[in-house]
């Protein structure tokens, strides 16, 4: 039953999800989002201002995240940057309150910028999950605040209730616990409830293709049996609009050419900051032939 998936790819589809998804995010996390956001002028998700605060050599050993930045804008005009860090399944660093504060003011300072920071927790139900940190010294105090939200924070029941597709990722987060501790043909039938519920909504089709890819791989299962029936199951469900072997395939091509391209700009970006090749190189996974030809 034990699943053969790297946790690599795991963290890498949450992070998808997260993009894909993160005006339904907000609207998840901030209940008068409409009211809060101008969703009209759109997201930009800020790659390379990340990379210069929270550079891959920071990052601890076998410390998993999914962390991105992105600029939003007001209703009032004003413009704000969202620092989300997720800290995946058992994370519980007894730093990780500081190290929060640290990439806030590390914007703050850098970009000159309003933020605001939240934090996402997708372990179980004991993980800890710290919303704020405090320093007192003499006459010296910090005390800072920030959102945080832990995935046992509403049950499955109303998450599958919810009229939002991130409380949906949020189910599939709590199922992922599950990987190797409960039968696949459960799994399957939790996979198959998500989708169930995703498909009661009405989603643009393109979107809901891409919402099942990442559940099917999120939630991974290596018996092709128990794959394909799930696979009939969703031809059913959506009246044959969605089949799902020939939409993977052509995904995965898909995904393999968007990586390259990002990797690419990054990497350009990143040598305009005056950056080592070498280090370009290992955070872009591109080669240092490659960089040098940029």
């Amino acid at each position: 039953m034990a699943s053969t998936k790297p946790t690599k790819q795991n963290d890498e589809l949450l992070k998808g999800a997260f993009e894909e998804w993160f005006i339904e995010f907000l609207r998840f996390i901030y209940p008068n989002a409409n009211d809060l956001f101008d969703f009209a002028r759109g997201l930009t998700f800020m790659d390379k201002e990340l990379l210069a605060i929270i550079p891959e050599r920071e990052r601890k050993k076998g410390k998993r995240v999914a962390d991105l930045l992105v600029k939003v804008y007001l209703k009032d005009g004003a413009e704000r940057w969202i620092l989300l860090h997720t800290e995946i399944e058992g994370g519980s660093q007894e730093d990780f309150a500081f190290r929060i504060f640290q990439y806030h003011y590390r914007i703050l300072d850098r970009y000159r910028v309003p933020v605001e920071t939240i934090a996402v927790f997708t372990g179980d139900k004991n993980q800890h999950k710290p919303s704020e940190y405090v320093h007192r010294g003499i006459d010296t105090s910090i005390h800072f605040r920030y959102r945080a939200y832990h995935i046992f924070d509403n049950d499955e029941a109303e998450l599958l209730q919810m009229d939002n597709a991130f409380a949906l990722i949020v189910v599939a987060c709590q199922k992922a616990l599950l990987e190797g501790k409960v039968p696949d043909k459960e799994l399957s039938e939790d996979r198959l409830t998500i989708a169930r519920a995703l498909l009661r909504h009405d989603y643009d089709h393109d979107r809901i293709i891409s919402f099942l890819v990442f559940l099917k791989n999120f939630l991974y299962i290596k018996d092709s049996e128990i794959n394909r029936i799930f696979d009939e199951h969703v031809i059913q469900l959506t009246g044959g609009a969605i089949n799902m072997g020939i939409i993977e395939t052509v995904k995965k091509q898909e995904r393999q050419k968007g990586r390259r391209e990002e990797a690419i700009a990054i990497a350009r970006e990143l040598k305009k900051e005056g950056l080592s090749v070498e280090f370009i190189a290992k955070t872009t996974k591109l080669t240092i032939k490659e960089v040098e030809k940029l």
